[in-house]
């Protein structure tokens, strides 16, 4: 039954890329009158385009001449053609869809095209990516077929004032974080006069890994917080004090791991009434002494550092744990990064409140229209329908793949599988392979690399502590 299905849902894929490439054939049909034409004839007819877009003329229609005066500025800009399977990919994202794109297949020009035609109603569009070195090269390096044709590119990073926002927003097409997206619209909403709002009505956003965004983080909530007046002290009067306690049923208190819960047993409440001379731990009066103990507990025993967070310039700076990459600015709510703090003995800041937050999947399904990329969406698909009513379509590759999937590999203990990915790397090296060894958290990489230099292994290794120099490390 199950083969059946997956046999009836990859012809119907094959089916519309079939459909797809029957409007490919009209673009490709345009090239030679593109080569045809000067660079300033080419900027001309982004004029022509865009004038006929605002008139009402539906994109669809302009979508042939669009792609093929995009294809043809790549190829003078940037020395690249687009490749037809691009070409359907870039068709998939103008209809508000998912391109299921494998690694390699040029994601990043293939979202240029989408961007240029909906760009030319005059309502913007975002380019979402997961990382601020991402949207800045890539804005960058499409900016230059962008301005080619006479059009604005904006980025937007995390230490601009109000005026550069403004006029990021204001380019025909802005590249920028999804975290920055959302706590622009955030700000938006807290401003007491309309002219210090940043970002325009949210017209159409193409999402870099969109399964990571939309999917992984998608309840995620992004928080702007105020300054609280309640003094930092009982924190580390409660760091003090559970690091006296011990773990166990029958002791001062349990966790649960995966739900990255913990409290109290009776005898840690006894504890608790003991070193803070109170009655009753659990009189309403105590509450927020009990609140300040858990918090303690949970940084003490469940938030690992270089793992969950890392230390840097005397400040607790928070570890995404989707992409490996410090989250500056960002902090725990409910007092528990004051505890984090206390536990490592920097500076404990004032608790903050919420003063306004919403989630990634409420962002980006106000939209008006909203497509994404990732080389791996089909195994979300029914998530992608349920939430955000977006198919997804899997692109053909350019060529036929040539790398091998290999099945996974399980081993009775961390011990031996760092061993085996070691000896792995060793092997590898040898014949002169490169190799990119992805790990799950800053401990774990810096854990195999000291194992590679037991073994005379060169390395490098790029993780949330040496993330300014990512461009560097990864060229």
């Amino acid at each position: 039954m199950f083969d059946f299905i997956k046999k009836m849902l990859s012809g119907s894929n094959e089916a519309e890329i079939k459909r797809l490439r029957k409007t490919v054939e009209e673009i490709n049909a345009l090239e030679t009158h593109m080569k045809a034409l000067s660079d300033e004839e080419m900027r001309a007819m982004t004029d022509k385009l865009r004038e006929r877009a605002q008139a009402g003329e539906d994109l669809d229609k302009l979508l042939p001449e669009a792609y093929a005066l995009v294809r043809e500025a790549a190829v003078r800009t940037l020395g690249q053609r687009p490749f037809d399977t691009q070409m359907i990919g870039a068709i998939v994202l103008h209809q508000g869809r998912i391109a299921e794109m494998r690694t390699g297949e040029g994601k990043t020009l293939t979202a240029a095209l989408p961007a240029y035609l909906n760009a030319l109603t005059g309502k913007g569009v975002h380019i979402v990516t997961v990382n601020e070195y991402l949207a800045r090269f890539h804005s960058e390096w499409m900016g230059k077929i962008y301005r080619f044709l006479g059009m604005s590119v904006g980025l937007v990073e995390h230490e601009m004032e109000t005026a550069a926002r403004q006029q990021a927003y204001q380019s025909d097409i802005t590249y920028g974080t999804n975290n920055e997206f959302g706590f622009d619209y955030l700000r938006d909403n807290m401003v007491t006069y309309k002219e210090r709002m940043v970002q325009r009505p949210l017209n159409f956003a193409i999402v870099d890994e969109v399964d990571s965004i939309l999917i992984d983080e998608a309840r995620t909530p992004l928080i702007i917080s105020g300054r609280g007046e309640k003094s930092t002290d009982l924190y580390q009067r409660a760091d003090q004090f559970v690091r006296r306690l011990s773990e166990g049923e029958d002791k001062d208190f349990v966790r649960e791991e995966k739900e990255k819960a913990i409290s109290l047993t009776e005898e840690g409440v006894r504890k608790a009434e003991r070193y803070f001379n109170i009655e009753n731990l659990t009189d309403p009066e105590n509450q927020e002494l009990y609140h300040h103990i858990l918090a303690a507990l949970r940084a003490n025993v469940l938030m690992k550092r270089d793992v969950d967070y890392v230390v840097k310039d005397g400040q607790v700076v928070i570890v995404d744990e989707f992409t490996g990459r410090l989250m500056v600015g960002r902090r725990y709510s409910d007092g528990l990064h004051q505890a984090i703090e206390a536990k490592e003995g920097v500076k404990v800041e004032r608790e903050n409140k919420t003063l306004a937050t919403i989630t990634f999947q409420n962002y980006f399904r106000m939209y008006k229209k909203l497509s994404g990329m990732t080389g791996t969406a089909k195994t979300e698909e029914e998530e992608f329908q349920g939430i955000y009513k977006l198919d997804v379509v899997t692109i053909p590759t350019n060529k036929p793949m040539i790398r091998k999937d290999l099945n996974d590999a399980v081993f009775v203990s961390q011990k031996a599988k760092f061993a085996a990915v070691v000896d792995e790397i060793v092997k590898r090296h040898e014949t002169g392979q490169p190799v990119l060894v992805g790990t799950v958290s800053v401990e774990k990489s810096e854990f195999v690399s000291k194992l590679l230099e037991k073994r005379g292994v060169p390395h490098v290794v790029l993780n949330a502590k040496f993330h300014e120099k990512e461009a560097e490390i990864v060229a």
